[in-house]
């Protein structure tokens, strides 16, 4: 084998094996599956004589073993990491070297992490050793043998002391080494969680060899020392004594990776770092958790034995590789309590199965489990324990069928009645309410071949309702006998012996009532010539009594008759004419006339039938052709000549109407020599005039008119024409059409006069409006019409009341002088114009004068005044003014209405205001606008 062969070693895998037995009749079954290393330390022995002058490569695979993780088929791949960079992990679990080396000569010591995404949070690690076969520190490779171990139990050892390696001197080996190797393997420190100390517990010593020579301080880094968490562990820097701080928890972390340093006083690295790997042993000190506290499960009734139910799982958070926290399920109680357990638990797994035949819900609904899950491979005297609840509800199936709750059901039903409930047909079924397995479907299968009865399934008490979906008739059945069926639409379980269906009968009794007679020709048609005279029998129009049973009387009346031509017999139904029946009457719709009749009977109460009479009347001659137009209008000069075009109307039917025979009679001779009648077809004919001219005015023409029945039956008509000038569209002027009214040329002259003068003196009376007009417009007025309303002099009609009202003393309404009189008077009602007897308030006494410049602000005083005077006549009462007096420049004010003098002098009007402004321009001669 050349320096380029590739090496293979041998990985001995430690693995505990055990057997266990149920009673010693069969083997124990495996743990549940859980994710981790199969083992926690791995060693690996090389043999000397393959490394011998030989390298192990680079890729070089070091264990055909294998480092075995078990992912318990979680899908996800899972991840190998290597505390030292020399070595590596491949996915399958393979150890690679990363780099070269000569021998192994010195045993390497390493981590492995194992990481999964799909795993959980936790970390798995494990230690790897590799050593070479019969070195003598191979004989160290049991990490519980060398002196200063931790046993299980929390009492320590003499604690060991751990030496850094020698380095080898340079240039005592041809082949210098990459890798500086430990005299020998250091195994890993294991430290059981929640010791109770004392603390600081000593764990390890560590020394150099240069010791001895020179000062060295001690540290150590790295998660528990340095890193979080931190201040786990410490190291008296002087002596090397590595120290645990404080009890450790294994469920928070499970395993430490610290180096160990040694330095001079100067703080220059005397020895490369060591790894201390500290491993915290598991103690039972978790109990199993259930996922939770109640858990529901289901299972049909009738299932047999082994059918699983349900499945209960609890967790541990103690190590799941040793009995702390393997779990073991049982069953602690079973409610209701039977003779025989119906479930039971596998110990491993938790799935709840049924272990006895005979589940049945109509019996017991749900059972109720007590489910222990108990640690320490399920010991009841070192394990923990908790507990959870299991309901398990029996579902239903359909292993009962309906059945009928009486042999025979009794109804009753009215006949005629349509939708009545005759009776409700009432079921048991022990299965689940609301369920197929439970809902009634009934089936009517003898005694109603008509189909008169249906049953409808109450689906909110399972009742089936007998109803009527045809009227039944008394006299033709009086009872009926049915059987009736009842099932579920789903079919029974497998294995049920009982008949799916159940059977029953169902007697129903008719009542009879009183049914109102009917015709039975309804509408009943008869045919008839018109013309039948009054007092003719037509038909006898006669009703039945459907009640057979009892014998009744029917009375007959006349319910309607739009022409009042019928009428009926009251006992017997004999219709008879009152009039004579016309055809070309308007109660006469498409030849037919209908009446109604009512019919009634003497039953309790009475009954009533109606039925319809159509009469079909057939046509008879009876009416003569009419003219049609009765008036027309012709031009007196026409170069096709005058002419008319004539037609007739006959109410009567083919073949009594047309075709009509239009001609002229004999008598007067003018006619035939004035006019001819041209035929155009059977029913239009055509009046021309023979002459070429003819004087304007209305032609009276008389024309016979026959139609085609047999006899024939002619009319005389006549034919009012009118004649009259026609423009040269052909149309008849308006002198024309007045001409051919009747009126000769010296009348139509005469009234064209009239007309004239008349909107003459319509335009004389409008042209004298217009001048009066304008005369009224250029005189001025007195008073502007823009002026405000209250200074205008309104004149009344209206002078009083009559004769007693006018003797009156207007001195009466004035203020008095003295208040004798009043107090004099007696205790009484008061005139509301007198004045109050009491002391009089002090106000702005009037001045005697008028204003020279403005009498509108004096009167505007004088009223504000009197407002303001509680002592004042109401507000309807007259007010007297002082006299202006002789000093007023306004003078007597009867100037205004003298005439006499022209020459009166009006500019004293402009000192009076702005409101006397009009009346100053008017009259004295102001300035213009």
């Amino acid at each position: 084998m050349n320096v380029g062969s590739v090496l293979l070693l041998t990985c001995a895998l430690v693995a505990g094996t055990s057997l266990g037995s149920d009673g010693g009749l069969q083997p124990k079954p495996k743990p549940p599956c859980r994710p981790g290393f199969s083992e926690s330390f791995y060693t690996v022995f090389v043999s000397r004589d393959i490394l011998q002058g030989r390298s192990i490569l680079k890729d070089t695979p070091l264990s055909p073993e294998r480092v075995k993780f078990d992912a318990c088929q979680v899908t996800g791949a899972v991840g190998f990491e290597s505390s030292d960079p020399n070595f590596s992990v491949r996915p399958d679990g393979s150890i690679y070297t990363e780099q070269e080396v000569a021998n192994l000569s010195e045993p390497v010591q390493f981590m492995v992490t194992a990481k999964g995404h799909n795993l959980d949070l936790h970390i798995w690690e494990t230690t790897v050793k590799l050593a070479l076969a019969g070195h003598p520190s191979s004989t160290s490779i049991n990490p519980m043998a060398r002196e200063g171990s931790i046993n299980l139990r929390g009492h320590h050892l003499q604690p060991r002391v751990i030496s850094f390696p020698r380095r080898h001197q340079s240039g005592s080996s041809p082949i210098s080494l990459r890798r500086q190797k430990r005299d020998w393997v250091i195994p890993p420190i294991n430290v059981p969680e929640n010791s109770r100390g004392p603390f600081p517990q000593m764990l390890v010593r560590i020394r150099s060899d240069k010791d001895r020579d020179i000062q060295i301080r001690y540290s150590i880094t790295g998660a528990g020392a340095d890193q979080p968490p931190n201040d786990v562990y410490n190291i008296d820097p002087v002596a090397g004594k590595m120290f645990v701080t404080r009890p450790l928890d294994r469920e928070e972390r499970a395993s430490y990776h610290v180096k160990a340093h040694a330095v001079d006083m100067n703080g220059i690295q005397v020895e490369s770092p060591i790894d201390l790997y500290i491993y915290v042993i598991d103690m039972n000190d978790n109990r199993p958790e259930f996922r939770n506290q109640v858990y529901n499960g289901s299972v049909a009734e009738g299932s047999k034995p082994g059918t699983h139910v349900m499945k209960v799982t609890a967790h541990d958070a103690d190590d799941d590789t040793t009995a702390n926290g393997i779990v073991q399920y049982r069953i602690l109680s079973e409610m209701p309590h039977n003779p025989s357990h119906m479930f039971t638990i596998n110990r491993e797994t938790g799935d709840i199965v049924t272990v006895a035949a005979g589940l049945d819900r109509e019996r017991i609904p749900q059972y109720t489990l007590i489910v222990q899950a108990t640690d320490m491979d399920g010991s009841q005297t070192i394990g923990l324990s908790n507990t959870a609840t299991a309901l398990i509800t029996v579902t239903d199936i359909n292993d009962n069928p309906p059945e009928m709750t009486a042999r025979t059901f009794l109804g009753e039903v009215q006949e005629n009645k349509l939708g009545a409930v005759v009776t409700n047909l009432t079921v048991t079924d022990r299965d689940q309410p609301d369920t197929p397995n439970w809902r009634a479907v009934y089936k009517i299968v003898h005694g109603d071949p008509q189909g008169h009865f249906t049953i409808n399934t109450n689906h909110m008490t399972n009742d089936g309702m007998l109803t009527v979906v045809k009227p039944v008739d008394y006299e033709n059945n009086r009872s009926f006998m049915l059987t009736v069926v009842v099932f579920n639409p789903v079919e029974l379980a497998k294995g049920i012996q009982s008949s799916p269906q159940s059977t029953a009968g169902v007697s129903i009794s008719v009542k009879d009532v009183n049914e109102p007679p009917y015709f039975p020709s309804n509408p009943a048609m008869i045919r008839f010539e018109e013309g039948v005279p009054a007092g003719t029998t037509i038909t006898i129009f006669a009703a039945r009594d459907p009640d057979i049973f009892t014998r009744q009387r029917v009375r007959y009346s006349k319910l309607s008759d739009p022409a009042n031509w019928l009428q009926i017999n009251t006992s017997n139904g004999e219709i008879t004419t009152m009039a004579m029946l016309d055809r070309e009457s308007v109660y006469v719709k498409n030849n037919i006339y209908e009446a109604t009749f009512l019919a009634a009977d003497d039953g309790k109460p009475s009954a009533t039938g109606t039925g319809t009479l159509q009469i079909y009347l057939t046509d008879v001659n009876d009416n003569a052709p009419v003219l049609v137009p009765r008036e027309a209008q012709v031009c007196e000069r026409s170069r096709s000549g005058s002419r008319v075009n004539l037609t007739a109307n006959d109410p009567d039917a083919d073949p009594s109407a047309g075709p009509f025979v239009f001609d002229l009679p004999p008598y007067p001779q003018a006619i035939r020599r004035n006019w001819t009648i041209v035929r155009l077809n059977g029913y239009y004919t055509q009046l021309r005039l023979k002459l070429h001219h003819l004087e304007s005015g209305v032609y009276n023409i008389p024309i016979l008119v026959s139609d085609s029945g047999n006899p024939p039956l002619s009319n005389r008509t006549v034919l009012k024409l009118k004649v009259c000038p026609c423009d040269e569209n052909g149309d008849c002027t308006t002198i024309g059409a007045v001409a051919a009214a009747g009126l000769g040329t010296g009348a139509i002259i005469a009234i064209l006069i009239c007309i004239i003068i008349l909107l003459s003196m319509v335009l004389l009376f409008v042209m004298w409006m217009k001048r009066r007009e304008k005369e009224r417009q250029t005189k001025p007025l007195l008073i502007d019409p823009e002026d405000d309303v209250r200074d205008n002099i309104l004149k009344y009609d209206e002078e009083g009341g009559g004769e007693e009202d006018q003797d009156y003393d207007l001195s009466q309404l004035q203020q008095p002088e003295s208040l004798d009189h009043i107090i004099s008077k007696p205790a009484g009602v008061r005139r509301v114009d007198e004045r109050p007897v009491i002391a009089e308030s002090q106000y702005p006494v009037r001045s005697a004068l008028p204003h020279p410049g403005d009498i509108g602000d004096f009167i505007n005083d004088g009223l504000r005044a009197a407002d303001n005077d509680p002592t004042a006549p109401p507000y309807d009462s007259l007010l007297v003014f002082d006299y202006e007096g002789s000093g007023s420049t306004a003078g007597s004010v009867s100037s205004l209405n003298s005439s006499s003098s022209g020459d009166q002098d009006y500019d004293y009007l402009n000192d009076w205001g702005p409101r006397f402004k009009k009346l100053a321009d008017l009259y004295g001669g102001g300035d213009e606008d």
